[in-house]
């Protein structure tokens, strides 16, 4: 048989017969090449010894048991005596017995009506099969021992011993069998020779026993096996036959190709696993067994009940949460009998987290549990649930698992600290009964570079013991609107997130402005500044606007302020002169704030308005003006045009410092011209120079002392006057005295007397006139016509 066509040095070999030894099998290189239409082929040595290789043959088909009951075998009244050596063992033998699906009743009625002689056949028929080696297959190997044999055991002790004392099996006498000389190469069912039952006398059965209190025993049963050969092109030679019990190998035999039915009593009670396998052992290859699992378990209880393992797995299995540590289990009804089910849990989560992170504490290894309630479970977790049907120790084949995901809990009392503009720290608490792989920090913000919103991941922590978490989460956007989610991932698969809900929403501080220029002119203020990077859109921001305060030293209005929109960065602020200002720019959002540095700036103060000059004098002048802004003190002094005598006035030289917007200079020369200058001065810083002209006026008398002077020079014209003419009449008397001689003198208190003179008469010129002769007096009233009487 040649092969061709090997793939990377390698080909499946096919067509090959089951159970067929194949020798001699050799690999070579074959090069072929075509030169004129004739085919070179050149082949490699043979550098490797040649294999042989048996396939595995097919397995037996339709393997049926049946279990017997010998003590229903013997007819009643004539079972041997309790005791004797005959009935002290039943040989192991093999017979021609039809198939038990086709002649289970016609057996019934043979065995009843033909038992005795039944028996007789069977007991010439009994042979020894050849021995072999036993063979101990691994499917078995790491079959788990079943622990619920001895529980029934114990619970039907009692009944059993009750049962034995009153039916004795029916034991037949090992010597009647043929001995194994005569049957050498023959194929047959036979005992294995190391198998021997422990209680069986042996070669001291004729002696006398000795009183004991021997095992309870199990009635004798007998295990009817039957098969088809397996499925043709298969090459066998016979069939193996395994026997377990309770894990361990009690029993081994093989018989030829045309045998397919085997006998064998069961002693023991327990769980028996049956194994029949298709032998290949001719020629020179090693044998091979079938390799499918053709085998079926049972369970025999001390009484002699035997109990099917269920063969059918649960069907329709759901599992439904009660609440995040509680499940029910539910399935389907099942067709076969059976006296109990059984829930395996197990954690899919428990052991992937390393110790240090590990929260979960029940279910890490599989618990089985025949409620159909599942408690302790823990939130976050990931749990396999596998139903079992349950015959007595017998467990069914498990029904699909169903996998279950629990919810995590999700965080609480999230919180939001802020650090700076582009900066926020998040803390959060969790439950401390809850399983989870990670945290998943997500933002929500309107991205302005792609003009959308969406959640994106911006961190993952790995959890921890501990309950409370937090993290800093830097380069965000100042003055922006953030919603913030953090939600638990656990380590199921696919895993399950939790929860949407645990959000929290934030708008970021904005940064600090920075004044870019400043300018003042005809009192206002023109201040200018920046924000963030250059170009940057405020549209999508949540910035309010822009107040921009300048806080003064001295002024009457120590604070002055404006709010600017968001999109302006420019303003204007009327401020009076003369004052230092600490001038700043905030950028005001609707929770938070943020200041530019402070920019001092100081403002010249501003020259007099509005100078007058009042009451202006030969020698001095008054000066009033108003005051605008911040002045600490003024100025002032006055220079002549035209100084003829500087050094008489130094007071009008020499400046004067003053307080107040009112001042009188004096020393000044009358009629001469000024110009008078007035600085205002603010820390110490002088103002531009407000000027005026001023012409002192003449020198003049004061008028009331002109017009006492007047007076003066009146009374003294009048007097100087008076004498003149007293002293022409004068002259004019002395002629009259010669005339008048010695007349009297007029008497002047008649006249009062009488009322002729008026009261103050002592006070007026009378008084004086009384002193003259009546002639001369008397003639200077007439020559001014006033009559005396």
């Amino acid at each position: 048989m040649l092969y061709k066509d090997f793939y990377k040095g390698k080909t499946v070999f096919k067509h090959w017969l089951s159970g067929m030894c194949y020798r001699n099998i050799t690999f070579q290189l074959i090069s072929e090449a075509t030169m004129n239409q004739k085919v070179l082929v050149k082949q490699s040595d043979i550098t490797h010894t040649p294999l042989h290789h048996r396939t595995v043959p097919n397995p037996p088909l339709n393997i049926s048991h049946k279990i017997v009951h010998l003590s229903q075998r013997a007819v009643p009244g004539e079972a041997p005596p309790e005791g004797s050596s005959e009935s002290s063992r039943a040989s192991r033998q093999t017979r021609e017995i039809p198939l038990i699906e086709a002649q289970d009743e016609e057996e019934e009625e043979e065995e009843e009506i033909h038992n005795e002689e039944e028996d007789e056949n069977i007991s010439k028929e009994a042979v020894e099969a050849a021995t072999t080696v036993p063979y101990n297959p691994t499917h078995n190997a790491t079959e788990p021992p079943v622990d619920y044999a001895t529980t029934n055991i114990n619970m039907n002790a009692n009944e059993t011993t009750e049962e034995e004392s009153l039916t004795q099996p029916y034991w037949l006498d090992p010597t009647d069998a043929p001995p194994l000389a005569d049957r050498e190469e023959e194929f047959v069912n036979a005992v294995v020779p190391e198998y021997e039952d422990s209680n069986e006398p042996g070669s001291a059965m004729g002696l006398p026993s000795e009183a004991s209190v021997m095992p309870t025993r199990l009635p004798p049963i007998l295990l009817e096996l039957r098969w088809l050969p397996p499925r043709t092109p298969t090459i066998y030679d016979g069939f193996n036959l395994y026997i377990y019990r309770d894990g361990n190998s009690t029993e081994t035999a093989t018989v030829d190709e045309n045998t397919h039915e085997f006998f064998t009593e069961l002693t023991e009670p327990g769980t028996y696993r049956v194994l029949v396998t298709t032998l290949s052992s001719s020629g020179d290859c090693e044998a091979r067994e079938s390799t499918t699992d053709t085998g079926f378990t049972f369970y025999l209880s001390l009484s002699g009940e035997l109990l099917e393992e269920p063969q059918e797995r649960p069907q329709a299995v759901s599992v439904r949460l009660l609440d995040s540590s509680t499940a029910a289990v539910s399935w389907a009804p099942s067709s076969e009998s059976h006296n109990g089910s059984l829930v395996s849990v197990v954690s899919t989560t428990c052991l992937k987290p390393s110790l240090s992170q590990r929260m979960e504490s029940t279910y890490c290894s599989e618990e089985n549990t025949t409620s159909d309630i599942i408690t302790n479970l823990t939130p976050g977790a990931q749990y396999r649930v596998v139903v079992y049907h349950t015959n007595g120790p017998l467990i069914s084949p498990p029904s699909e698992p169903v996998i279950i995901d629990i919810e995590p809990t999700g965080v609480r009392e999230l919180a939001v600290y802020p650090l700076s503009p582009t900066a926020v720290i998040l803390s959060w608490q969790r439950s401390y009964h809850v399983a989870f792989r990670k945290y998943v920090l997500q933002t929500f913000f309107f991205n302005p570079v792609t003009l959308a919103s969406e959640w994106t991941t911006y961190y993952e922590i790995a959890a921890t013991a501990s309950v409370i978490a937090s993290v800093r989460v830097t380069d965000l956007l100042p003055a922006w609107y953030y919603n913030f989610r953090v939600s638990m991932v656990t380590w199921g698969d696919p895993p399950l997130s939790c929860c949407d809900s645990s959000t929290v929403s934030f708008v970021t501080a904005p940064e600090a402005p920075h004044i870019s220029s400043v300018d003042y002119s005809h009192g206002v203020l023109y201040v200018r500044w920046t924000y963030g990077e250059l170009f940057i859109d405020l549209s999508h921001s949540r910035m309010l606007h822009w107040q921009v305060v300048a806080v003064g030293k001295k002024g009457p209005e120590k604070s002055y302020s404006v709010d600017v929109t968001r999109n302006v960065m420019r303003a204007s602020l009327p401020l009076p002169p003369g004052d230092i200002y600490n001038l700043t720019v905030t950028a005001c959002t609707e929770r938070s704030r943020n200041t530019s540095m402070p920019n001092i700036i100081k403002l010249e103060p501003a020259p007099p308005k509005s100078l007058y000059a009042v009451n202006v004098t030969h020698s001095s002048v008054t000066l009033l003006w108003t005051e605008e802004g911040v002045v600490d003190y003024y100025q002032v002094f006055c220079k002549a045009n035209r100084p003829t005598k500087p050094t008489k006035e130094p007071k009008a030289w020499e400046p004067q410092t003053i307080s107040s917007h009112l001042v009188t200079i004096s020393g000044l020369m009358p009629s001469s011209t000024y110009n008078c200058t007035v600085i205002s001065f603010s820390y110490s810083t002088p103002s531009k120079p407000a000027h005026i002209a001023v012409t002192t006026v003449a020198k003049e008398m004061n008028p009331s002392v002109a017009a006492i002077s007047a007076l003066a020079v009146l009374s003294i014209l009048l007097i100087s006057l008076l004498v003149l003419f007293l002293l022409v009449l004068r002259k004019k008397h002395l002629q009259m005295t010669r005339e008048c001689g010695a007349e009297t003198f007029v008497n002047f208190a008649s006249f009062e007397r009488d009322g002729k003179l008026p009261y103050n008469w002592r006070r007026s010129l009378f008084a004086f006139l009384t002193l003259l002769p009546s002639c001369l007096w008397t003639d200077y009233l007439l020559a001014f016509y006033i009559n005396p009487w």
